[in-house]
């Protein structure tokens, strides 16, 4: 239930997603997950417990074998979560669709529902500590809700579909599914309804209020239908923010650059710390700023920052402005390391409920040109001063 690592943000019910990806679908493998391949014909009805540690049991139902999860996370989750966090092995972290047992449910336990990227998955069955339930997982290829729902994978006929394959109407009693509000602008619920019988009720924002939401009779709380966005959701995303940017080919490459300057080839300028600083600015020190910078778009919060950070690189170095080769030295700093650091900050549009497709692409029409421009002009500067 949730977007991105917080497993948390969603639009409201009925609304559009957020589409705020500057660089198209470049960021869907990190932000959002990945694809769902290495057992793409299993199903939860195949799995055992010696391959799927998280499985407690397997329960014999007159619709077919059933896999009962545990509610706890065990070490090997943990760990595996955190290596996910830093984007190793993300784009495959997915668990096989189907019905599952939380607990000991009968014909009259709710059914969740949810994607199969599996920090949602372990996201929702943890908030089921205590309880009974089913959870019927769709297949998104390994994505979470939000953006499964924006790209059609959490979409009406795979919920059509999955319903009729788990034999749902053979294993409760309602006709009630619980989905996560993040899946609003991906399912039609009347169609639903008219092709399997069940109705669908929107569940909460965040799943941490899924238990609040389950006690009060499907019932969600003005505040469990708020999106929030706060500090503890924006800073879990800095790790796959700067290794996705830190070991994109063009950054490696600039990298080997300027560890071929310390070994001895001075003939190529590259100020690495510099260089560096700007990376963690664009994906740490924005994201974590970003309610407190006071401009809205993203390549002008990461301008602003950048540009304090530099002037402060600039002083630190000791650039002579007197003179005209300083003055190109310090020009060449503030034209290319601020435009890098707006250009990386731009990214994080992609991981934000702040933006949306049509004020990112106006965003773009200008940000872009400028971030060129500026990166242009101090490389000219850069060259400049060793002519003056």
């Amino acid at each position: 239930m949730g977007c991105c690592e917080s497993g948390d943000i969603a639009p409201k019910a009925g609304a559009p997603v957020p589409q705020g990806e500057s660089g198209g679908e470049k960021r869907q493998a990190v932000c959002c997950g990945g694809s769902w391949t290495s057992e793409s014909t299993t199903t939860a009805g195949e799995l055992s417990k010696a391959s799927f540690p998280w499985i407690e049991r397997i329960l014999e139902m007159p619709s077919g074998t059933v896999p009962a999860v545990r509610t706890r996370l065990l070490r090997s989750d943990r760990l595996a979560t955190w290596r996910v966090r830093w984007n190793l092995g993300r784009t495959d972290y997915a668990v096989p669709p189907g019905l599952y047992a939380v607990g000991a449910p009968d014909d009259r336990a709710p059914v969740l529902v949810t994607a199969n990227f599996k920090l949602t998955f372990d996201r929702v069955r943890t908030r089921l500590a205590g309880r009974s339930a089913w959870l019927l997982v769709l297949d998104t290829k390994g994505i979470n809700v939000w953006c499964a729902a924006g790209k059609g994978t959490f979409g009406t006929d795979e919920l059509i579909a999955r319903i009729g394959a788990a034999r749902l109407a053979d294993v409760v009693a309602h006709r009630r599914l619980v989905l996560p509000q993040l899946a609003a602008p991906g399912v039609s619920a009347h169609l639903v309804t008219k092709a399997t019988k069940f109705h669908v009720v929107w569940g909460p924002v965040r799943a941490d209020d899924i238990p609040a939401f389950l006690d009060a009779d499907l019932t969600a709380t003005p505040e469990m239908r708020r999106v929030r966005f706060p500090l503890k959701d924006r800073f879990v995303l800095t790790p796959v923010e700067f290794t996705q940017v830190a070991f994109h080919p063009i950054f490696l490459g600039v990298f080997g650059l300027w560890a071929l300057q310390i070994l001895g080839l001075k003939a190529i300028p590259i100020d690495g710390p510099a260089f560096l600083v700007s990376i963690l600015l664009g994906t740490v020190a924005v994201p974590i700023l970003l309610p407190w910078i006071p401009v809205r778009p993203f390549a002008l919060k990461g301008w602003i920052v950048g540009l304090a950070a530099t002037a402060a690189i600039v002083a630190l170095r000791g650039v002579a402005l007197s003179s005209p080769v300083g003055l190109l030295r310090a020009a060449s700093y503030l034209l290319i390391y601020p435009a890098l650091t707006a250009f990386i900050s731009m990214g994080f549009t992609g991981s934000s409920t702040y933006t949306s497709l049509s004020g990112v692409v106006k965003e773009m029409r200008y940000a872009v040109p400028s971030m060129i421009f500026s990166g242009v002009m101090g490389l000219a500067a850069l060259v400049a001063r060793y002519f003056v």
